[in-house]
């Protein structure tokens, strides 16, 4: 007797058998508040997009003033559509980059 597959409810994780009643076992046995990283609240979320709104500013003012041009690390590894790539995913904006955001 073996388990087939693993899912998870809201607050379970439920082992499905090849046979007989699957077993619901509550997260609570698995995770405990020591398990659980601590660091980044919810309120210093909107700080990293305004830092990452901070970055745009300072990048496109570098390449306006011919101080950076649109490849970036030694040799030009990264572009500039990587770093906008970058910049977007953590919630700031290359177009219109918003500094009151916090």
């Amino acid at each position: 007797m073996g388990i087939e597959n693993i899912q998870f409810e809201s607050g379970y994780m439920v082992l499905v058998k090849d046979q007989g009643p699957s077993v619901r076992v509550p997260m609570t046995e698995l995770l405990r508040a020591a398990d659980i990283p601590t660091g980044l609240t919810y309120l210093q979320v909107g700080a990293v997009t305004t830092l990452a709104n901070l970055v745009v500013v300072l990048v496109r003012t570098l390449i306006d003033r011919d101080i950076l041009d649109e490849s970036f690390l030694e040799d030009g590894d990264i572009d500039i559509n990587t770093i906008v790539q970058a910049i977007e995913e953590m919630g700031g904006s290359y177009e219109e980059p918003d500094l009151s955001v916090t």
